[in-house]
């Protein structure tokens, strides 16, 4: 009868738990069992008066905010079930573990991985000049046996690599571009989640306040952007948050969560609030289509393929020092023939498709292509030296002016479909160009002055040093250097 009892009450139980929507919270449930297995059960004959008087059992349930909530079913008089009161027993169920993120995980793995493949490949020369010579001839000969089952098995392997990159072929937003991608978008949300909680942490005390009109502008900037491109399922699904660091570089990053970054650097390098809205189009680019993801599948098919070579050069290389200058000539071909000729590429995309975005939010596209001439005289003006387009991670400013430039006609018409106001009639190119032609008149007109002077002086017997003074920009001349702070005809609309 006892055990009768309990297996009625735990069907009470789950047909509460089933047809109240009023706990979803409830995780834990403790249930009145026997204590000591000396207590009995407590029938009550409660009152017989009415046919819809009722027997109760109570149900304990348990939130997580550690409150009892009693809940008691009642039963027709025909199906009378016994009240059972008991202690209750509490079951405490620990926190679900998070798992790190897969590309974490792979960039953990990477160190562990090269130092397996550098011990795998020594221990196999050692192996091998360790064995006599009558065994080196076997170990030969059976090799030879079975070419074919090696080349078989080789073949083999390379059937299942390339099935399985054709099996995780993916169609890039925007381009269509057919691209590799090994690690899916939840895997790098999540790595996104973790690093904004990093950088969050690492700029917490050079966050400017919301209040801050540069942080309004971006804010409402990168507003404008995404709901003028609300047709683009990566970034209407994300939720935007700006955040401003005060620091003089001069970068701007957004994370796939759609966490955005920028420095004050950003802000005073860029000219006017178009060129804003060009350089948050190229990096909000970056995030919808994915380029860390497809950056880290291409990384993780060229590793696996530079361990078998890294293992292939510690096996056949007589010493260590040349195990060693192999090991670094191998990880610059791979630097300079994989990666970097891919993160061009993938810099040139995020510049075409942050094109479209900016001209799709009304801003004039032209700006683009001068914001990166700026760039170049600003490098010029710091003396730091030109590096050569393939030693470097991202293309050249003039090769991607040349590029904008080609694509400036394509993002007017584009920008024209859009409803957009008229643009003005000057040519933010044009302009810029003028006022460089300017800039440089004037300084080689002071540079002659400076010069006669200074034969005149020599001319007299005077040899006194002569200071040259910084070439001074005339009024109406500036219009490549600048604040954000300016209103504009695209963010009053």
């Amino acid at each position: 009868m006892e055990q009768i009892c309990i297996r009625l009450v735990k069907l009470d139980m789950l047909s509460i738990i089933r047809a109240s929507n009023r706990f979803p919270s409830a995780i834990r449930c403790c249930v009145q069992r026997l204590c000591l297995r000396r207590a009995s059960l407590c029938a009550s004959d409660l009152t017989r008066t009415n046919s819809s008087v009722t027997a109760a059992a109570s149900l304990c349930l348990r939130s997580r905010s550690r409150l009892n909530t009693c809940i008691t079913a009642f039963r027709p008089a025909a199906e009378r079930v016994p009240r059972i009161i008991q202690p209750t027993r509490e079951f405490h169920t620990s926190g679900r573990l998070r798992a790190l993120p897969a590309p974490l995980i792979w960039m953990l793995l990477k160190p562990l991985q090269k130092l397996t493949a550098i011990i795998l490949g020594r221990s196999i020369r050692k192996w091998w000049l360790a064995l006599p010579p009558n065994k080196k001839q076997l170990f030969r000969e059976w090799t030879w046996r079975r070419r074919w089952h090696l080349v078989g098995a080789g073949t083999g392997l390379l059937f299942f690599v390339s099935i399985c990159l054709l099996t995780h072929l993916d169609e890039s937003p925007v381009t269509g571009r057919t691209r590799l991608l090994l690690f899916s978008r939840e895997n790098f949300m999540e790595l996104a989640r973790v690093s904004g909680e990093a950088y969050m942490e690492e700029f917490k005390d050079s966050l400017i306040a919301p209040s801050d009109p540069r942080h309004q502008v971006v804010e409402q900037v990168v507003r404008v952007l995404a709901e003028r491109n609300q047709d683009v399922a990566e970034i209407s699904s994300v939720p935007w948050t700006v955040h401003v660091v005060d620091g003089p570089t001069i970068n701007a990053f957004v994370l796939p969560d759609g966490n955005v970054f920028i420095f004050t650097g950003m802000l005073e390098a860029v000219a006017d609030i178009h060129q804003l809205v060009f350089i948050l189009g190229h990096e909000m680019a970056h995030a919808l289509i994915g380029h860390a993801a497809e950056q880290a599948s291409l990384s993780h098919v060229v590793e696996l393929l530079s361990l078998i070579l890294l293992t292939a050069i510690w096996a056949i290389c007589p010493r260590d020092s040349f195990a060693v200058l192999g090991h670094w000539i191998q990880s610059k071909l791979v630097q300079f023939l994989f990666d970097r000729p891919f993160s061009r590429k993938l810099e040139a995309e995020a510049d075409q498709v942050g094109l479209k975005l900016a001209a799709k939010a009304c801003a004039d596209v032209r700006a683009g292509p001068v914001f990166w001439q700026q760039m170049e005289i600003y490098d010029q003006l710091r003396g730091e030296p030109t590096i050569p387009e393939w030693l470097s991670t991202h293309p050249s400013h003039q090769n991607r002016v040349r590029q904008l430039d080609r694509l400036v006609p394509e993002a007017l018409e584009l920008r024209a479909s859009c409803d957009c106001p008229a643009l003005p009639k000057a040519d933010p190119r044009v302009v810029f160009h003028q006022a460089v032609k300017l800039l440089l008149d004037n300084a080689k007109k002071q540079e002659q002055i400076a010069q006669e002077e200074k034969n005149e002086k020599e001319r007299a017997g005077v040899m006194l040093p002569f200071p040259q003074s910084p070439p001074v920009l005339t009024q109406g001349s500036q219009p490549q250097r600048g604040g954000v702070l300016a209103t504009s005809a695209l963010l009053s609309k």
